[in-house]
């Protein structure tokens, strides 16, 4: 189970590098990367919630600890007001900065405690959707 998701993983990680070419700043590449990484694998588990991929819990919960990880260095990817023509990363960032922060946050512990919760199919619909709020909250404040 756990190699599925690793494998999974090594793929995502390619598709952002090919994704995010022509990215000139590394800080800024960094945190594309770090996002796609986030929203490829919310795409995992919200694949497993529409019933597209079989529920294995244990690739479930390794998804929402991958979450909880690229969520936890999402600030101090963003600390330096780096940007790119291709950054979808809108000045209000840096602006609110504390605000951001608490919002990368708060999508950490969303996913420790859903990873927590990921043990049985019947959590997962809720689980997705709580950690889909919790991105949409920062998404339409922060993101073009």
């Amino acid at each position: 189970m756990r190699k599925t998701f690793l494998t999974g993983l090594l793929v995502v990680t390619g598709a952002a590098a090919l994704a995010h070419s022509g990215v000139q700043n590394a800080a800024v590449l960094a945190r594309m990367d770090n996002m796609k990484t986030i929203g490829d694998t919310m795409k995992l588990l919200g694949s497993m919630a529409k019933g597209q991929t079989n529920f294995q819990p244990e690739v479930a919960q390794a998804a929402a600890l991958q979450i909880a990880k690229h969520a936890g260095q999402t600030p101090a990817l963003f600390e330096a007001p780096e940007t790119d023509p291709k950054s979808e990363a809108k000045p209000a960032i840096w602006e609110n900065f504390d605000d951001f922060s608490a919002k990368s946050l708060a999508l950490e512990t969303a996913a420790l405690e859903v990873a927590q919760a990921l043990s049985s199919k019947d959590a997962l619909v809720p689980s997705v959707q709580r950690l889909g709020e919790t991105c949409k909250s920062c998404h339409s404040l922060y993101r073009e």
